[in-house]
This record gives C-alpha cells, structure tokens and sequence, in this order.
C-alpha cells in the first residue's frame, strides 16, 4: 500500500456510458427475446457481449490502478462502504421479492378465492398454493424441494465453507490451500448452475411450468432466476480473483477485493437459504 496522502481521483472514463449502452441491449433484447421478436435473441447476445467487455476493461482498469499504489486506506475505506451498500441494495430487491410471493400466497390468493370478490368475478377459483391465478386454466406439477434444489443448497453451503476457509488461507500465508479452495467454490458454484439449467428444463418438458403459469411459475422463475443470475456473477467474481491469486496479487493485510468476492459470495449463500425455504418449502 502506498504512503500517499491524498484522495484518488480516476481520470474520466468511457466505462459507464459504455456499460449503460450494455444494460440497455441486455434489457430491449431479454424483452424482445421473451415476447419472441425475432430480433430479440441478437440484441440480447450483443448486449452480453459488450456487458463483458466493460466487465474486462473496467475491472482491469480498477485492478491496475490497485497494483500501482495509488489508493490510500481512506479509498479502501470507500472501497468497503460501497461494497456494502450495494450488497444492502441487493437485499433490498430480494426482499421486495420475497415479500411479493407472500403477499399474493397468504393475502391476495386468499382474498380473491373468498366472499363477494369470488362470486363476482371468479366463481371456479378455488384458491389453494401453489395456483396459477383466476382466469388461467393451465395445470402444472408444483417443484418439490428434494432432488436438485436440495443437492444444490448442499453445494452452496459446502462453497460457503470453502471460501471462508480460502480467506483463513489468505490471512496465514497457504496460497496452495487457498488456490484449491477457490477452485472448489467456484466449481460448485459452475455445477449449481447447470443444476439450475436441468431444473428449468424439466419443469418446461415434463411438469408444464413456464413463465406464463401464472403467480406461482412467475414468481419461481423470478427468484431462482435472478438468483441464478447472482451466482454467476459471484462465481465470475471468484474466478477472477483465482486468476489474481495465481498472478501473486494479495497478501494477508492488503486483500480488499478478495474479501470483497466472500462477502458477495456469503450473500448469494444466505439468500438461497431463504429461497429454499420459501419457494420450496412453504
């Protein structure tokens, strides 16, 4: 860490506006792609596309400021504060999720399968969860928490061990302990994906639940879908950091970035625990 004793300022960067140029297709595509504009698919691969060259350039750019010495410790103070506060926002969203999946179980669904509100505008709906809505006469195969969602919650808590103990690792010096730890957190984390991918793939072909199943497939594939999108983006997080490790980078007392990746890691952990419980269980 460099002696010096004033604030970082980066010069101006292209990222930004390039990286909202990015979301932008990402989203226009995902929509396009979804409501099956034949355009949709397209927009969405070069959104992806330009999304992870801003991920490269951004990222290497942060990284080399880092390796030249020129943040301070009241930068990585800043450095932490941020991490925080966007992990916090990310709890914010899966919250506002969550409580949207109770509030439409135990008040809406009750509410619209009972008294005058039933006998006026839905006389068959009988209530029930998991149910796709009044008005939807599709059937389905609700998704049992045994199988591939309990596996992948073993998985996910075995790589929260893992990355808990590749940061002991760090702080003592074993860098052969903590480059197999990442491996292994990040390979569980690849394998939860492809877990995921079987999932939805069986619950499309053999169960009947899509997308369009109403209020109990649109708020599964909502949550585990963007909680998928989390482990991605946690699991590129490490493996970055695993490259930085065999590069030399971090010691034990100048390692923000790497505790920065565990803690995004814990999050994706502790949310999917929830998930389970709530999506699966309840």
């Amino acid at each position: 860490m460099s002696a010096i004793d004033h604030y970082f300022v980066p010069p101006p960067s292209r990222w930004p506006i390039v990286g909202a140029i990015a979301a932008l297709l990402v989203t226009v595509g995902a929509a396009g792609w979804i409501n099956a504009a034949a355009a949709g698919r397209y927009v969405l691969l070069a959104g992806v596309a330009v999304l992870a060259y801003v991920v490269i350039g951004w990222f290497g750019a942060v990284i080399g400021e880092g390796r030249s010495g020129v943040y301070n410790d009241q930068v990585e103070r800043a450095f932490r504060v941020g991490m925080a506060w966007f992990i916090f926002s990310e709890v914010v969203i899966f919250a506002i999720l969550f409580w949207a999946l109770l509030y439409t179980r135990f008040f809406v669904e009750n509410d619209l399968a009972a008294g005058d509100t039933k006998a006026l505008l839905w006389p068959s709906f009988s209530g029930g969860w998991p149910t796709s809505g009044p008005g939807i006469t599709d059937t389905f195969t609700a998704m049992s928490g045994k199988g591939i969602p309990l596996l992948n919650t073993l998985m996910l808590l075995a790589s929260g061990g893992a990355v808990t103990l590749a940061d002991s690792a760090l702080e003592k010096g074993r860098r052969g302990l903590l480059i197999l730890c990442l491996v292994v957190t990040v390979c569980l984390g690849m394998l939860f994906l492809r877990n995921q991918a079987s999932e939805y793939h069986h619950a499309y072909t053999a169960l009947h639940l899509t997308l369009a199943t109403g209020a109990y497939g649109a708020t599964f594939f909502v949550l585990t879908g963007l909680h998928g999108v989390h482990v991605a983006i946690g699991s590129l997080f490490l493996l970055v950091m695993l490259a930085r490790v065999l590069h030399g980078d971090f010691t034990a007392k100048d390692h923000l970035a790497f505790q920065a990746a565990t803690w995004y890691w814990h999050f994706v952990g502790v949310v999917w625990l929830i998930l389970f419980v709530i999506v699966y269980w309840l």
